[in-house]
This record gives structure tokens, sequence and C-alpha cells, in this order.
């Protein structure tokens, strides 16, 4: 059996909820929706996708070091937008950090996220392998 890793943010909803900001299970790695909140619960960058979209691929680029990876590393990500048409401005920095590497991707509208100060949500997967 391949070992399991489990990364925490440290956010207390993670034992509420019961998730981690990452799982690590041999040379994949799973990055869980990711928002731009804060340690403190504060949402980063309100009413600017594109501050909020950084901020979120900060976190996402913490939890994948933290598991051994990097962006480069990255087959595939899920954006969740709260308005569609702000997908150019959130799809420039998608490209900012993705634009050399070029992961499957996909952006998609929904009517909320868990703050309605959220803008955008993005999850991630990575294979580390040869």
């Amino acid at each position: 059996m391949v070992d399991r890793k489990n990364i925490s943010s440290g956010a207390p909803w993670e034992s509420i909820v019961g998730y981690s900001r990452a799982v690590r299970i041999g040379d994949h790695i799973w990055v869980a929706g990711t928002t731009a909140t804060d340690e403190n619960g504060n949402v980063f960058g309100r009413n600017d996708p594109a501050a909020q979209t950084r901020y979120v691929l900060q976190k996402i680029g913490r939890a994948l070091e933290e598991a051994g990876a990097s962006f480069a590393d990255v087959v595939r990500t899920r954006t969740f937008v709260t308005d569609i048409s702000q997908w150019e401005v959130i799809g420039r920095v998608h490209g900012e950090v993705f634009g050399a590497i070029r992961p499957a991707a996909t952006m998609v509208e929904v009517s909320r996220l868990i703050d309605p100060a959220h803008l955008v949500e993005i999850e991630v997967d990575a294979y580390v392998g040869d």
C-alpha cells in the first residue's frame, strides 16, 4: 500500500468539515478547492477577481511545495467563478502561473461560493512521477 500524506493549512474548519488542504498518495497530489481566505478567516481582495486569483494560487503553491511538488507538476486545474464575465481577468492570472505549463483546465460559473465575498475558487491535481 502506498503511503498517504495529508497536508493541512491549519484552518480550524478542516477538522470540522473533515478535509485536507491537499492529499498526496504516491506520485499524485490533489489540492482542495482554495479560496482567498486568510488564516484569520478574512477574505482577501474583495471585489477584485485578479487579486483573489493570485492569492489563491499562492496558497496552492505553498500546499504543493509541502507535498513535494511545484506548479510545474500540475496537470489539471478547475476554477469556479461567481461571474463568468470576469473569465479573462481570472484567466490571465492563471496564465501568469501556468502559461508555459499548460495543464488541462476548466473554468465554470457557480451561483455562489462559501462566502459571498469569494469570487474565485481553484483546485488542482498534480503528478510528480517520471
